[in-house]
């Protein structure tokens, strides 16, 4: 019988015989016990005819709360052996040097010019010889993912070695990013990322010159740059598989290269000239020596051409400090500026342009923005530019899916949000724009000169 209907007809039983007449808070607890009984049981019955669900394993397992420190700590030691053992697991350079001799003595000729190549058949010889720590490299996958155009179905030796290598540093680095993982999650917050740079720098010959007293400055704009793109959302915290897949770590590795160029340097934003470069404009910057910057001074950033309405609208939506803007701040407004080309970029401006917090760009917002722009040009002594031809150009160049406006998507499906959000909060970056056919004919002009002589 349905519990529920055993519950009902109980209730509504008369007493059996005369007895004192029981308070409404009596029936309720009576109720309560009643109900309780027959939905254990039944909830207890319905198990029993489910018994699959005994066969899923567990999946999920409580992290330790903040006051139970011993599995806190067994927890911690358990994740450090594992990760020595998995470091074990992993070629050294003397297995390195065995391997690359093996694929050296089975290589298939003829050789294509310097390249040497080995077929399928000696490619598994190899990996016979060469160890169990191997045999997940030589594989079919590996070599048909490898296999181009050769003719006779092989595949270069030098290629499958930088694959091997490439391999054992991801997760070599892996494992170093996990150490710093506090939390055991599988990503770093702000404080692990900054502790993990800061170790390295010791290691890293190319920022040998940097006095100590500005490693905490440093460190701080190198992880900005993390965070800046990696973590759109704000979260505080980025996942370490997101940090391998990107660029950004081989440019920090990089500078273990004692004779990296100076050229390459200076487009490294973790060189030890970019973040000198970094630091010393925003010193320049700070006119008060208060260690921020207001709106007043961060006018003066670059060409000191950008609009008042656009630095308002950044002191709105940005962290600030009683109205004036700190390093951290300042680094993501920079590289915003710098990388307008970037999906994380462009969000970033596209914030402060929205004025109605609308999740799209309208005639309003434009014509809000660019009407800075034309007083900035009437101030330098130029005709004003009609607003109307403007937002039609922007419209053609973007192309929104709602013609009448332009979504955060949009403008970066259209490969031209630099050039738009340029437009509207920079007057230099509008000169240039509307000037472009001029400025390709004087430089055309130039090279023809200088081919001349």
């Amino acid at each position: 019988m349905d519990w529920k209907e055993v519950l009902r007809r109980r209730l509504a039983a008369p007493d059996a015989g005369p007895q004192k007449k029981k308070s409404e808070q009596e029936l309720k607890e009576e109720e309560m016990d009643l109900f309780t009984k027959y939905y254990s049981e039944w909830k207890g019955g319905r198990k029993n005819t489910n018994e699959f669900y005994k066969t899923i394993p567990r999946f999920y397992y409580r992290l330790p709360a903040e006051d139970e420190v011993l599995l806190q700590k067994l927890r911690e030691e358990s994740r450090a052996v594992f990760l020595q053992r998995k470091s074990r697991e992993l070629l050294d350079n003397e297995e390195l040097q065995n391997l690359w001799f093996l694929l050296d003595k089975h290589q298939t000729p003829p050789m294509i010019g310097e390249e040497a190549m080995i077929n399928y058949e000696n490619f598994l010889k190899v990996g016979e010889k060469a160890g169990p720590k191997c045999k997940q490299f030589f594989t079919a996958k590996v070599f048909a993912k490898l296999l181009h155009t050769d003719s006779y179905g092989r595949i270069s030796i030098m290629q499958f070695f930088n694959y091997v290598m490439r391999k054992v540093w991801l997760h070599q680095t892996r494992i170093g990013l996990s150490l710093y993982d506090v939390a055991g999650q599988g990503y770093l917050r702000e404080s692990d990322l900054e502790n993990y740079i800061l170790e390295l720098i010791p290691t890293l010959p190319q920022l040998d010159g940097l006095e100590k007293s500005f490693y905490s400055f440093y460190v701080c704009t190198a992880v900005r740059k993390f965070f800046f793109f990696l973590d759109p959302l704000r979260t505080g915290k980025i996942k370490i598989q997101d940090i391998l897949a990107c660029s950004f770590l081989d440019d920090l590795l990089e500078l273990r290269d004692e004779e990296l160029s100076k050229e390459s340097q200076e487009t490294n934003w973790f060189s030890a000239p970019s973040a000198l470069r970094v630091y010393g404009q925003y010193l320049n910057l700070d006119k008060d020596h208060n260690g921020m910057l207001s709106k007043e001074e961060l006018s003066r950033y670059g060409t000191a051409t950008m609009t008042n309405v656009f630095l308002d609208r950044v002191f709105q939506e940005c962290l600030t400090y009683d109205g004036e803007m700190d390093y951290k701040t300042y680094l993501d407004f920079v590289l915003a500026l710098e990388n307008r080309k970037e999906p994380a970029a462009l969000q970033y401006i596209f914030k402060l342009l929205d004025i109605e917090n609308k999740g799209y760009l309208n005639v309003f917002s434009l014509n809000y923005f660019f009407r800075a722009i034309q007083e900035l040009m009437k101030i330098h002594g130029q005709d004003p530019v009609s607003f109307q031809d403007v937002k039609d150009e922007i419209f053609d160049m973007v192309k929104p899916k709602d013609p009448l406006k332009i979504s955060l998507q949009d403008l970066i499906n259209s490969n031209q949000g630099d050039t738009v959000t340029t437009i509207l909060i920079d007057l230099n970056g509008f000169w240039t724009y509307e000037n472009r056919e001029a400025l390709v004919a004087n430089d055309n002009e130039n090279s023809t000169d200088l081919d001349e002589t």
